[in-house]
């Protein structure tokens, strides 16, 4: 579903999400509806174009919820590279916290690097984590926003 403006829906994995204020405030600037999409209650600004979405606790209901309604006209924001790959085989635009964009080209090399690192975690080898959020990956990630949402926006069939 779409703001009143015709702006994309935007689906955000909110769960351990470090940018939800930024989706905010790009989704207030074009009319987007934000629908906020967690395992639990989360504190959320009461906005109606705000949409809490509590999926409840079993393995993969967020990223499942997500799935289903995500396509094209639609952005999906996440960190889960699976998701992502449901997501961009969907159709829909999808980009990680850190603004990168998860594409048709990208999407395999991300799968690979991903199963990678989690085979040498099981196998004990000692990987360390994600470089710490930085406020680089913050200015990347709203520039990102707001060009997905103006290409979508340009893309869209001219009504008649």
């Amino acid at each position: 579903m779409s703001g009143a403006t015709g702006a994309p829906p935007i689906y955000l994995d909110a769960d351990a999400c470090p940018v939800k204020d930024e989706t905010y405030r790009v989704a207030a600037r074009y009319g987007s509806t934000v629908h906020v999409v967690a395992n639990s209650v989360l504190n959320l600004p009461r906005e109606p174009w705000i949409m809490r979405v509590v999926v409840g606790s079993a393995l993969d209901a967020a990223d499942d919820w997500i799935a289903e309604r995500a396509g094209p006209g639609s952005i999906v924001l996440t960190a889960d590279v699976p998701l992502a790959a449901r997501c961009v085989k969907a159709g829909a635009t999808v980009l990680a916290f850190t603004g990168k964009p998860f594409s048709e080209a990208s999407i395999g090399m991300a799968l690979a690097t991903r199963d990678l690192m989690q085979s040498l975690r099981e196998a004990g080898t000692i990987t360390g984590g994600p470089n710490p959020f930085s406020r680089a990956d913050r200015s990347a990630f709203l520039s990102a926003l707001d060009r997905a949402v103006n290409r979508i926006l340009r893309d869209r069939p001219k009504a008649v």
